[in-house]
C-alpha cells in the first residue's frame, strides 16, 4: 500500500501503546512517526508507517487490538520529516512574513483549507471535528478544514502557540497581580514560595471541613510539610496565592502530571471568600499559564456533591465525565482554545 498516516484513540492504560504497535507489525508495517496526543475521551496515538496492507486492514487490526475511532488516510514521504525541526523552520517562515499566518497555519496541521473568518462566524464550538476554528484577535480568527482526520486538543494548542508568535510581544507578567472581586474588594494573587508556609497552614486552619474536604477529599486539618514542598516546586507545577489584609484567602495549583500534554489544577478557597469570582479568576490564570507551558489540556478531579466547583469549571468549558468512582468526576479542559486574543 505504501505510506499510511494512521490515528487511534485508546484508553488510558498501560499496555495499549504497546498492542497497537503489533498489531502494524503483524501486517508488516514499519513505524517512521509516532506522536501522542490527549483528547477528550482518552489519548490519541497516530502513526506514519510504511505498510503493505491495506487501509481496510489495517484499521480492522487496530480495532481489535483495542483502537477506536482509526483512521487511516495516505501520506507522503514529505510527512516523513522530523516534527520539531519542521515547526520550527514554519515559525521561521512566520516571523519573515507574519501576513501569512493562514498559510503557515495549514502547514503545520497539514490541513486542506485554511482562511481568514470574521464576526459571526468565529464561532470555535463546531460540530464538525474536521474544521477547527483558531482565535486571532476579539473579531477575527483562521478556520482550517481537514478533510477525514478530525483535529485534537494537542494540534488546537499548537495552533494557538504558534498564532501567539505572530502577534505583538506581550510584557512579562508581574510578580503580584490585583484581582477585583465582584463585590468590590480588591486581592493581590502572587506564586506560592516557601514563604507562605505559616499563611498557609493559618489558611486551612480557617476553613471549613467540608472546604477541606472538596479540596482533598478528605477534611484533612493541615497540609502536610511534604505536599507544601512539593507544590512550591517549580519543577512540579505552578502554585498561587491571593491575598487579602495580611492573610492567605485561597490556593491554587497547577500540578504537572505524567500524561503528555496536560495538567491539574485544584483550588482551596477560604469559605468566607467563596462565591466572589476569585475561584474563577484563579482559574482563568492557571489556565492562562498552562498555555504559556505548551500544555493541550488541563482536567480537575472534583467530588460530585462539589456544586460551586462544577459550575465554575463548565463556565470555563469543561468537559465533565463520571470516574469509575461514582462519586468523584473529571472535569477537562482544553488549553488551547483559552489563549488570550490580542486586538490586531
Amino acid at each position: 500500500m505504501g505510506f499510511l498516516r494512521i490515528r487511534t484513540t485508546v484508553d488510558e492504560r498501560p499496555g495499549r501503546l504497546a498492542s497497537l504497535t503489533a498489531a502494524l507489525a503483524a501486517k508488516g508495517g514499519n513505524i517512521l512517526g509516532l506522536s501522542v496526543q490527549p483528547d477528550t475521551d482518552g489519548t490519541v496515538d497516530e502513526f506514519v508507517a510504511d505498510i503493505p496492507a491495506s487501509a481496510e486492514n489495517v484499521r480492522l487490526a487496530l480495532e481489535a487490538a483495542g483502537g477506536r475511532r482509526v483512521q487511516v488516510v495516505p501520506a507522503t514521504a514529505h510527512e516523513l520529516t522530523d516534527e520539531p525541526t519542521r515547526a520550527l523552520l514554519l515559525a521561521a517562515r512566520l516571523r519573515a512574513t507574519p501576513w501569512r499566518l493562514p498559510e503557515v497555519l495549514g502547514d503545520l496541521l497539514r490541513a486542506d483549507d485554511a482562511r481568514w473568518v470574521y464576526g459571526a462566524d468565529l464561532s470555535s464550538d463546531l460540530p464538525d471535528p474536521t474544521l477547527l476554528t483558531v482565535p486571532v484577535a476579539p473579531r477575527r480568527a483562521i478556520r482550517l478544514r481537514r478533510i477525514g482526520l478530525p483535529f485534537t486538543l494537542t494540534e488546537a494548542a499548537r495552533a494557538a502557540a504558534l498564532v501567539r508568535l505572530a502577534q505583538p510581544p506581550a510584557g512579562a507578567p508581574a510578580a503580584e497581580r490585583p484581582v477585583l472581586l465582584s463585590d468590590g474588594v480588591e486581592v493581590q494573587v502572587r506564586p506560592l514560595t516557601s514563604l507562605y508556609r505559616e499563611a498557609i497552614r493559618d489558611l486551612h486552619d480557617r476553613c471549613s471541613p467540608d472546604s477541606r474536604r472538596f479540596r482533598y477529599f478528605t477534611s484533612m486539618p493541615s497540609l502536610p510539610s511534604r505536599m507544601f514542598d512539593r507544590l512550591c516546586d517549580r519543577d512540579r507545577g505552578h502554585s498561587l496565592v491571593a491575598g487579602h489584609d495580611g492573610q492567605v484567602v485561597a490556593l491554587a495549583n497547577l500540578i504537572f502530571s505524567p500524561e503528555p500534554g496536560i495538567a491539574e489544577m485544584a483550588f482551596l478557597v477560604e469559605d468566607g471568600w467563596q462565591g466572589r469570582g476569585l475561584g474563577g479568576a484563579l482559574a482563568r490564570m492557571l489556565l492562562s499559564e498552562a498555555v504559556d507551558l505548551g500544555f493541550a489540556e488541563v482536567k480537575a478531579t472534583l467530588l460530585s456533591d462539589n456544586v460551586r466547583m462544577r459550575r465554575l469549571l463548565v463556565s470555563l468549558g469543561a468537559t465533565l465525565s463520571y470516574t469509575e468512582d461514582p462519586g468523584v468526576l473529571e472535569a477537562r479542559i482544553p488549553a488551547g482554545a483559552m489563549a488570550p486574543a490580542r486586538r490586531a
